[in-house]
């Protein structure tokens, strides 16, 4: 199995061909007079070479008024095309992601990028702050502008759920809450209107996922978190969280442990508002 991360000392050695800085703040800003947060965390500081991007723009569409498709729907896949050709993504180009730490936003990327058919996508294990403990340079410039690449998506190439398919994927295989616990179990909602959680699904934060130190756990140690949780590959496995971001860290860390999981991309944000959807709160999984 080719791992889908790459170390800072590995990518220092063997640099991508294109470098992508996905340096993101859950936050409500959509302000296009005024940079996003993660725009000026890029600014004071990111890999030489690294191209920003903003993850509320590039890696998704403007959320619909009544919210359905989520906060963070999936981008339109031309569009997506366009700005990867404009930093010079190929069809055959090595591309690596990264944010601050610990991959929540760069798994992102790396979904999106997956889903619309790029093969050679990984991401920056623990994110620029393992790039900078192990000594890698930083930089405020950004890079020159790139020739224009010739790469060409095709969207659906990983398994995603609708709204439809969610409660059947609770019952008939596992569906994985990527929450955190006290959101899972409705004591705690500060972004969605309803809290709670999709009957049926488990409890399993992403914080699961990492050392101390905020890079991924080694595949050993996620498959045997994953089996806790009962992922033993006899059964399909999805994942949600609130919006589509952190659920992709959760689909990455599942492939490392050596199982594929579909992703939920409208998660939480969209099965709330859902007219008629069953909410179950509580530590246990709860039934429709």
């Amino acid at each position: 199995m080719t791992s889908a991360l790459v170390s800072a000392q590995e990518l220092m050695d063997h640099p991508a061909d294109v470098l992508l800085d996905v340096q993101w703040t859950l936050t409500a800003h959509r302000d296009p007079d005024t940079p996003p947060p993660g725009r000026l965390d890029y600014e004071r500081a990111h890999i030489p070479g690294a191209h920003f991007v903003d993850l509320e723009t590039q890696l998704a569409d403007e959320p619909r008024e009544d919210r359905a498709g989520g906060r963070h729907p999936l981008p339109s896949a031309m569009r997506v095309q366009s700005w990867l050709r404009a930093v010079g993504v190929d069809r055959d180009s090595s591309v690596v992601v990264y944010d601050g730490g610990p991959s929540m936003s760069a798994a992102r990327a790396w979904w999106v990028l997956r889903w619309l058919g790029l093969t050679d996508v990984r991401v920056l294990d623990g994110g620029l702050a393992a790039w900078t403990a192990a000594g890698g340079p930083t930089t405020t410039e950004e890079p020159p502008p790139a020739t224009i690449g010739d790469v060409v998506v095709h969207p659906g190439s990983m398994p995603t759920l609708g709204e439809d398919d969610v409660l059947r994927a609770a019952l008939d295989g596992l569906l994985l809450d990527a929450r955190a616990g006290e959101r899972y179990r409705g004591e705690s909602e500060p972004i969605d209107p309803v809290a709670g959680h999709i009957p049926g699904a488990v409890s399993a934060p992403t914080t699961g996922n990492l050392t101390e130190t905020g890079t991924f756990h080694s595949p050993e140690v996620l498959r045997e978190r994953f089996a806790s949780l009962g992922v033993d590959g006899s059964r399909p496995v999805a994942a949600y969280c609130g919006s589509g971001v952190t659920a992709a860290h959760e689909v990455l860390a599942l492939g490392e442990a050596g199982f594929t999981a579909a992703l939920y991309p409208g998660s939480w944000s969209d099965w709330c508002r859902g007219p008629g959807h069953p909410v179950a709160t509580g530590p246990e999984p709860g039934t429709a």
